[in-house]
């Protein structure tokens, strides 16, 4: 083998100094709608949790809580202010972005509701706006099975990186043996709720 090869890490991967978690619509009249919603928003909660862990910076959205409400307590809870928006894109609320930016985070990790409305359009605007966006499947969700599958074949021929909650922790977290990987490992034994 060649003594200069340079084996570094893979710029397809995420790191917590270059992403940020996009939490996006995940408000309880909507939520409630999405088949699977326990499981989406226990992984929401992992992420979120995780990101925490590992110094990942995060956002959220809401979209209209004058009519659909605010984002579920389990997240609102962890996640500080969120700005609320009418358009569908995250994008209208620029000012995540303007930080991420300033901050040199190029990648997004998208998660939230719903897949065919704003998580699509607002992974669109992103990519369109030079981010690298990453969609964790088992961490969004829509009323309809095919408008999420859909999202998800669309997203993905539009250059978004399809992944999951357990891949994007791991990701994150890079390496075995340290403190933060045992938080890490114990988010990903924490059972899933059980669906009614």
């Amino acid at each position: 083998m060649n003594d200069s090869l340079s084996l570094g890490r893979s710029p397809e991967l995420m790191s917590p100094a270059d992403t940020g978690l996009l939490v996006v619509d995940v408000q309880g009249k909507l939520i409630t709608l999405v088949p699977g919603h326990k499981r989406i928003i226990w992984n929401l909660r992992r992420l979120v949790d995780g990101a925490k862990i590992l110094g990942v910076q995060t956002a959220a959205t809401e979209q209209y809580p004058k009519g659909l409400g605010p984002t579920v307590p389990e997240l609102a809870e962890r996640l500080g202010p969120i700005p609320p928006k009418t358009e569908f894109t995250c994008c209208a609320c620029r000012e995540i972005f303007e930080r991420w930016d300033a901050a040199g985070i190029f990648r997004v990790l998208v998660a939230g509701i719903e897949a065919h409305v704003c998580v699509q359009q607002t992974a669109f605007d992103l990519m369109a706006s030079g981010f690298r966006v990453y969609i964790p499947v088992d961490a969004i969700g829509a009323r309809y099975e095919v408008d999420y599958q859909t999202a998800l074949r669309r997203m993905e021929s539009g250059g978004a990186v399809l992944t999951t909650t357990e891949a994007a922790l791991f990701e994150w977290c890079q390496r075995s043996g340290t403190p933060e990987f045992k938080q890490i490992s114990a988010l990903v034994q924490d059972k899933p709720p059980a669906e009614a």
